[in-house]
């Protein structure tokens, strides 16, 4: 793209206004910015589709792989564990736990054809899964197979889950993940499951790229 102070010339504006609308444009994946070489029109890329659904949490395999494979893509994931790590304040209430009590955290980097196309960040209570086969959420024999089943497995029924999506402004680290400019926008799904009685088994934090996917939301309708 030309100069940003050709842009104002020609637009009769100032270099600012130039700046905050090449910023905003490279946030919605427009345009991308190249260090020390300038800015210019992305290619343009399919956004792959995050579907967000009740109903698709009974499913034995993966949701985000049967997704990819509809359009076209290898779905695949890489995952951390780390066991017995104390939750932070904003966790501890989601969990309904006190602030320090351990909890399993995995960090997920979801792959389509190898690209990272969203993040998540789970969490569970420790204590609800210590000394079980699904203590780890990736190793033993129940591994990989979501929270529903691996806690159904355990004799913990998984009732409903409650997601709260906002938009927010990727940060480095995350933009540094997903391979998109820092300040991008994405959406921040906070996610947590509850048994049946209640209880909060799980959280996450899933973090979806706007640029590279779409969320859809799939609502059963009962009769």
């Amino acid at each position: 793209m030309p100069s940003r102070a050709q842009i104002a010339q020609e637009c009769g504006v100032g270099e600012n206004v130039v700046r905050r609308a090449q910023k905003l444009l490279i946030s919605q994946g427009v345009l991308e910015g190249r260090a020390g070489s300038g800015t210019y029109v992305a290619e343009p890329r399919r956004r792959v589709p995050v579907v967000r659904s009740s109903a698709r949490e009974q499913r034995d395999d993966s949701t985000f792989c049967a997704d990819m494979k509809a359009v076209g893509k290898y779905g695949d994931w890489e995952s951390r564990t780390e066991a017995k790590v104390p939750a932070p304040i904003e966790i501890a209430t989601r969990l309904g736990i006190a602030e320090g009590d351990l909890c399993v955290r995995t960090g997920y980097e979801f792959l389509a054809d190898g690209r990272p196309v969203q993040l998540s960040t789970s969490w569970e209570p420790y204590d609800l899964t210590a000394g079980t086969l699904v203590v780890l959420p990736e190793g033993g024999p129940h591994a990989g197979e979501g929270v529903v089943n691996r806690m159904a497995a355990i004799g913990i029924t998984v009732s409903h889950a409650v997601e709260q999506p906002e938009p927010r402004q990727a940060n480095a680290a995350e933009a540094s993940l997903l391979g998109i400019q820092k300040a991008a926008l994405v959406t921040h799904i906070r996610r947590t499951y509850y048994s049946d009685q209640g209880r909060p088994v799980e959280t996450a934090d899933i973090v979806v790229p706007a640029a590279l996917c779409e969320i859809v939301y799939e609502v059963s309708i009962g009769r």
